[in-house]
């Protein structure tokens, strides 16, 4: 018999998100739980059914195959289904354990990864321009190096619990469910320390500062992750450890304003530089560099000098220095500067024929002293 489409098998729309996808199976596999349909097969091949679905649905690479290609996209990449319904209570033991009580059958807890940690991290203007390194101290916990995470005292065993048989869980009947829940000898560890480490106290962890080197790449921007992988928390029962995120945060600077990968700056000139013309030096992450200023270059003008901005991460591209022409009104002026502009003035008003109040009308001001 062919198979269902599965997103019919959950009742979902093809648009539906992961959360409406995860709610669907919840709710079929409450419905057609062996524990509550003792002895149908058909409930339990629904409750396989239902389980395939969820498994190919949840996974977005495998949804996006499934979503191309069919039961097709899926079955040449190795998934075959399940076998049994213990298989399905391994894969999502999370969900049972959370929602329903149902425990697997899985032998003590589960290995868990440790938790990621966060660092903020507060570098320069210049230093997230060229790129820096940086030794952080991070408060983190570290596998025990005396009982290598065992909680035991070197020469010591850890013992299986008896009372769970090493399970972590025992079980209660409540009506035609079988409701699990953690071991009250062991804690849900399904173990039993009976000599601590004298290091970590029986916890298997000790709480350390750790030095660690961060290379922060050039081009970064406020609010960059930076991902260390392998260092955060340690994992529990055999799982990985966790990640460190160092989330940078950069300090404004008092010469360039940044516009993704452009740099901004300002440079003030004359208004005779601006009327004449002039080559002036304009700052950049390096030296200062030489800049054409045209004859009648206006207020505000912006001037585009190409890869001298910031380096694109993982790329040999920068962007553009972007100049913004200011030109600077003197406030004091000798008699004989202001003779040649009102001269300048002048010979302004004839040539366009009639008086306007011209920039040099502010320097020089309306009336004469």
């Amino acid at each position: 018999m062919a198979k269902r489409d599965y997103y019919e098998v959950l009742g979902v729309s093809r648009s539906a998100s992961y959360e409406e996808i995860k709610k669907a199976y919840r709710k079929l596999a409450f419905k057609y739980h062996p524990d509550r349909n003792p002895d149908d097969p058909q409930a339990e091949a629904l409750f396989k059914e239902a389980a395939e679905a969820y498994e190919v649905l949840r996974d977005p690479e495998k949804r996006a195959r499934y979503d191309q290609f069919g039961h097709e996209g899926v079955s040449d990449n190795g998934f075959q289904g399940f076998h049994s319904a213990e298989d399905i209570f391994s894969t999502f033991s999370d969900i049972f354990s959370e929602f329903f009580g149902f425990g697997s059958s899985q032998s003590g807890p589960r290995p868990r990864s440790g938790a990621d940690l966060r660092y903020n991290l507060t570098i320069s203007f210049r230093e997230a321009a060229k790129g820096t390194e940086v030794d952080l101290n991070i408060p983190k916990r570290e596998t025990c190096d005396r009982c290598q995470g065992t909680g035991a005292e070197p020469g010591h065993r850890v013992e299986t619990c008896a009372h769970c048989q090493g399970s972590g869980q025992v079980y209660r009947s409540q009506g035609f469910f079988r409701v699990s829940m953690p071991c009250p000898v062991c804690h849900g560890q399904g173990t039993i320390i009976s000599h601590p480490c004298s290091k970590c106290r029986g916890r298997g962890i000790v709480n350390v500062k750790k030095k660690i080197k961060v290379r922060v790449p050039a081009g970064v921007d406020n609010g960059s992750r930076l991902r260390l992988r392998g260092e955060g928390e340690p994992g529990e029962h055999g799982g990985p450890p966790g990640d460190l995120y160092v989330v940078i945060y950069v300090q404004e600077d008092d010469v360039f304003k940044r516009h993704g990968q452009d740099l901004i700056t300002q440079v003030e000139i004359s208004f005779v530089q601006a009327a004449l013309g002039a080559k002036v030096e304009v700052p950049t992450l390096d030296e200062p560099v030489p800049m054409e200023i045209p004859k009648g270059t206006q207020s505000g003008k912006i001037f585009k000098l190409k890869g001298l901005g910031l380096p694109y991460l993982g790329s040999t591209q920068h962007g553009d220095l972007l100049v913004e022409v200011i030109v600077k009104t003197p406030t004091r002026l000798t008699k004989k500067q202001v003779e040649l502009l009102r001269e300048f003035e002048r010979l302004e008003q004839e040539k366009v024929g009639s008086k306007v109040k011209s920039f040099f009308k502010k320097v020089i001001g309306d009336t004469d002293n």
